[in-house]
């Protein structure tokens, strides 16, 4: 269950992971979905996951939605959100892909709340492999 207020004309949400209240955007709604599921479903503390950080890909800042990381503090999975009415494009793919050659993660995974996708990568063979039980 999300932690909603209402702010003027705006909906809020409470983030757990930045501890702060953020405007409910569609896309924040996949966003905190995520945040619950890897939490509650997948037992990750909140402490090992990251949102909306910048990070440099090919020169340009970017800003990745969501990295969880294992106990060394090694990225171990890249997560791209995307509103509902957003299309799970190849598009969508390569720019989760683009993330992940920087932070380098074995698993990535891209959501618009209605269709979920995740990969697992082998670096070393550049093998790619669909994880269909991951989120379930």
């Amino acid at each position: 269950m999300l932690r909603q207020r209402q702010k003027g004309e705006k909906i809020e949400v409470f983030d757990p992971i930045r501890k702060r209240w953020v405007p409910l955007t569609e896309e924040e709604k996949v966003r905190q979905f995520l945040i619950s599921y890897l939490m509650n479903e997948k037992r990750i503390p909140a402490s090992h996951i990251s949102v909306e950080r910048k990070i440099i890909v090919n020169g340009l800042t970017k800003r990745y939605d969501l990295v969880v990381f294992d106990s060394a503090g090694v990225p171990a999975i890249v997560i791209e959100c995307k509103a509902p009415h957003v299309a799970i494009t190849q598009e969508v793919l390569t720019q989760a892909g683009r993330y992940n050659k920087t932070l380098r993660a074995p698993v990535i995974g891209v959501s618009n709340g209605k269709t979920n996708y995740f990969f697992k990568i082998d670096f070393e063979t550049e093998a790619i492999e669909i994880l269909p039980d991951f989120f379930i």
